[in-house]
């Protein structure tokens, strides 16, 4: 059987904006060329090919990838994502990021990411779970709790990670720590759920406080509904904002006076989109990131903000709940603007802080009480932020080339200290 991909033109630019941002920062800080080289380069990439029997009788032939980028400050990390465009050239570029972000945020963690390129809507249940474990018999050997820790991502989800922790775990013996995102009952844990957009909510409060303001009052709206954008909006709702516009994949709503979220959620677990909220107005993908606002939330895949969108924008600050969804062109154009954004790096990393804490408890076997990994990430955070602001101010960088300095800056020096 034949697949084809759906692939936009505007692609290859969403490829590149890691690329171009960690070049610029290895400009900045003096670094040569074969610096660059090496810190953008993989240690590793595999690519296994995924035969399954289909329940029609038919066999179909996947592609699965795992690229691990740097490991100098620990084991890979990075999620595992189920998309048909997934492909070595993206998957290269988020391993990078996941690098630059879990020295960012000083983990002792390096950087991976990986996939299968299927679409998961139109897979059975057996089928999911027959490629799930036919991928983690080809790739066992390059993963474990000590060398690389996948997590949920694009398409995946805690049935997925527990999938793979039971294959594991077959070959190797009890291996809770060989993914994190799992189950609860199989040692996941409830914060992490939630914790890529609790932390977007946290550098928005950091953000707040740096400018002498308050989130309460303010507007904000939130591109993509998934696990990113609705804890996000949850969590921006508790702090007093209103969520006055969402979407997901099938549409998007619009409420002046602010949405209810939490009635919103149980909306769309009922319904399985946000469309056709109780009071709310329909608005599409355009007229969502042309609402007047005054901060804009893109949290679902890369690119969703170009140049020309970017000229549109009626915000005062973006902040990147996804990963690359502003190319560089559409930043060079919102700095042009004076419209802060706080970059992926640092307003996504609270669901990679979370992984390390469910990792850190799996290998302990001592769960934490869920008070204390609020806590931590927050602390962890919260100094990433000022550490980020600081530079910002002293150096009158944006804030996306003041959190590559630091994060690239620290990439390298443990990069040296293992190499050389």
């Amino acid at each position: 059987m034949t697949r084809s991909k759906d692939r936009s033109e505007d692609r290859p630019a969403v490829f590149d904006s890691n690329a171009r941002y960690l070049k610029d920062a290895c400009v900045r800080l003096g670094y040569d060329e074969q610096t660059f080289r090496l810190l953008s380069g993989t240690n590793r990439e595999i690519r296994v090919e995924l035969p399954l029997q289909r329940d029609n009788g038919s066999i179909e032939t996947f592609y699965g990838y795992r690229l691990q980028h740097q490991s100098a400050l620990g084991p890979y990390k990075g999620g595992l994502r189920y998309h048909p465009t997934v492909e070595a050239e993206e998957l290269r570029w988020l391993a990078c990021l996941m690098s630059l972000k879990t020295a960012l945020v000083k983990l002792p963690l390096g950087g991976a990411k990986g996939g299968i390129d299927c679409d998961p809507k139109l897979l059975s249940r057996r089928e999911l779970q027959s490629l799930t474990r036919r991928y983690v018999k080809k790739l066992h050997r390059n993963i474990g709790p000590n060398i690389d820790i996948p997590a949920p991502d694009v398409g995946t989800d805690e049935q997925v990670m527990a999938w793979i922790y039971d294959e594991y775990s077959t070959i190797y013996g009890y291996s809770p720590a060989v993914v994190t995102g799992k189950p609860i009952v199989v040692g996941g844990f409830e914060a992490r759920r939630g914790a890529t957009g609790q932390g977007v909510g946290i550098v928005m409060q950091e953000y707040a406080r740096h400018r002498a303001d308050t989130l309460e009052g303010k507007t904000a709206v939130v591109q993509g509904f998934g696990n990113v954008g609705k804890y996000a909006a949850s969590d921006l709702s508790a702090r007093g904002m209103k969520i006055i516009a969402v979407n997901d994949s099938q549409g998007g709503v619009y409420q002046a006076e602010g949405l209810k979220v939490d009635e919103l959620i149980a909306h769309k677990e009922k319904t399985g989109a946000v469309k056709g909220f109780a009071g709310s107005k329909a608005m599409d993908g355009k007229q969502l990131f042309q609402q007047a606002c005054d901060y804009l939330i893109p949290a679902a895949l890369g690119g969703a903000i170009d140049a020309e969108m970017a000229r549109k924008l009626k915000c005062r600050v973006v902040v990147e709940g996804a990963n690359n969804p502003v190319t560089p062109d559409a930043d060079e154009h919102l700095n042009s603007r004076d419209i802060d954004v706080l970059p992926d790096i640092l307003a996504n990393a609270g669901g990679v802080i979370a992984s390390y804490f469910e990792w850190v408890q799996n290998i302990q076997q001592a769960p934490w009480p869920i008070e204390k990994v609020e806590q931590e990430m927050s602390d962890r955070l919260r100094k990433a932020c000022e550490h980020v602001f600081a530079v910002s101010t002293g150096k009158g960088f944006s804030y996306r080339a003041a959190a590559y300095d630091i994060a690239t800056q620290r990439l390298k020096q443990a990069t040296w200290t293992t190499l050389f």
